[in-house]
């Protein structure tokens, strides 16, 4: 995993923000002009919005925030403090909104930690086994939602989509790209499982053994190192408790309910959701976070707001574009913000320490 400190820095750079932000506008406004449905008055249903749902949205983002926090100073213990989690949390989640999801902030993850002074080894096991944890509800949960969701995840709509010359629903095309997303994030995520807890040697040997043809012996430097670390991010985390393990599952759960919570509390800040609706809600967001997951666009930005519409335009109606608009500026935007305000601070708190440690 390459630390480049430049290459890092620059990924950071507050100037960054402005391309999701670019992204994300561009697809609502192609979504503006390209529904005879939507008009400049559907930018004021916002003032409809319940006060009482709409605020419990916006405590999301808080809760949020205090759930991650908490999760990597239970994994990183006394090697992180407080001040240093929340700064890692910020700028974590700074460095995912600006890179490609595909890509995520994992290498500025734990180029971060390692700033903190958390060493290689355990930097490498928080920031796999967060990753580990977080996919795992997808690889879990999505196959048990198509199954007792009984056909009403993906809803049928009647203008059918057109690519290339060929036409196909969008519940079909949604439904492929949702499958080819979830067996790529399945094999990523199972494939680290079992080289960081069950087999990390085997799977150094994998890798070598693969770059040994031909065509991929250009990366065999790559994947010596990379069997590297994953034997000494797997060494960090052997002897851990059942607690331990229970703990971090428990709070990872609580994480992304607490992110789908947002938006079922949005959309009922418009409208009457029954229990029912709210699980069928629930259930539609994890189908939607797999699709965005293989997303090339820093942050999911544009694919985010393109596939909305397409899952709960059928509950929203008139208020589609706004709650569109409601669930990014909620769950994506704030931390955009908090990085480019925390990024310089960072940055100083850090290299100030490194200055009084070398003097």
């Amino acid at each position: 995993m390459s630390q480049d400190s430049g290459k890092i820095i620059e990924t950071l750079n507050p100037n960054k923000v402005w391309i999701p932000v670019l992204f994300g506008l561009g697809i609502v406004a192609y979504l503006f002009y390209s529904d005879p449905d939507v008009s400049v008055e559907n930018l004021a249903l916002i003032m409809n919005a319940r006060p009482g749902m709409f605020s419990l949205a916006l405590l999301m983002i808080l809760a949020r925030a205090v759930l991650y926090i908490y999760r990597i100073k239970v994994i990183a213990k006394e090697h992180l403090d407080w001040t240093s989690s929340v700064y890692v949390i910020i700028l974590w989640e700074f460095a995912s909104a600006v890179t490609p999801s595909v890509v995520g902030g994992t290498a500025v993850a734990v180029f971060i930690l390692l700033k903190e002074g958390v060493s290689l080894g355990k930097s490498l096991a928080l920031v796999m086994l967060t990753a580990i944890m977080d996919n795992l509800i997808f690889v879990v949960f999505a196959p048990m939602v198509f199954f007792f969701a009984e056909g009403q995840i993906i809803p049928e709509s009647p203008q059918p989509l057109e690519f290339m010359g060929w036409s196909f629903s969008p519940q079909t095309g949604i439904q492929v790209l949702f499958w080819i997303s979830y067996v790529l994030i399945a094999l990523y995520t199972l494939s680290m499982a079992y080289a960081l807890f069950l087999k990390p040697r085997a799977f150094k040997w994998i890798l070598l053994k693969l770059t040994t043809i031909k065509f991929l012996r250009r990366w065999r430097h790559s994947a010596y190192e990379h069997g590297n670390e994953i034997i000494w991010a797997s060494s960090q985390l052997k002897g851990k408790r059942l607690t331990f393990w229970l703990t971090i599952s428990g709070v990872t759960i609580l994480i992304w309910a607490v992110r789908y919570l947002q938006l079922n509390l949005i959309i009922a800040s418009f409208i009457d959701l029954p229990i029912a609706d709210h699980l069928l809600i629930f259930a539609r967001q994890i189908i939607l976070w797999i699709i965005m997951l293989v997303s090339p666009t820093p942050g999911s930005s544009g694919a985010a707001e393109f596939f909305f519409p397409l899952f709960f335009e059928d509950y929203l109606g008139q208020y589609t574009l706004i709650a569109n608009i409601s669930w990014r500026a909620l769950s994506f935007y704030p931390y955009l913000l908090l990085g480019a305000i925390f990024l310089p601070r960072w940055l100083r708190k850090v290299y100030k320490v490194k200055q009084s440690k070398a003097s």
